[in-house]
């Protein structure tokens, strides 16, 4: 005799709990040990490798939760759009940078991270 039932009905089986004995579990008996072990590899989309975690889910937590701490903030060397001298910047600045010798507005402060000027490029130290 075969007995076809659903992922839903399999799942509502595992978890259904007795409310007189919490921590037990109530199991039909239907299901049997190969389903159980079908559905205990089953792996949910929200899992993720605790060990090795993707960078961009690692970039998004706060500085001092990530696996391994590190800061937000960086120094870079910004390029001037007219006479192309280059300066170091922090990227959290608090005061507006000035080029050192056409004394063009380089980046402004904001909340966070400084504001680069349009035109201006920079790369990362």
């Amino acid at each position: 005799m075969l007995i076809k039932f659903s992922w839903l009905s399999v799942a509502a089986a595992v978890f259904f709990r007795n409310p007189k004995k919490p921590s037990r579990l109530l199991l039909p008996s239907l299901l049997s040990l190969p389903c159980l072990e079908i559905l205990a590899k089953m792996v949910l989309q929200n899992d993720i490798d605790l060990l090795n975690p993707p960078a961009e889910l690692e970039k998004r937590k706060h500085k001092l939760k990530r696996l391994v701490q590190s800061p937000n903030s960086f120094f870079m060397d910004v390029k001037c759009q007219g006479c192309f001298n280059i300066t170091t910047v922090f990227s959290h600045s608090q005061t507006v940078v000035v080029c050192g010798n056409c004394q063009t507005v380089l980046c402004q402060p904001t909340g966070g991270k400084a504001r680069l000027t349009e035109g201006c490029s920079f790369r990362k130290k």
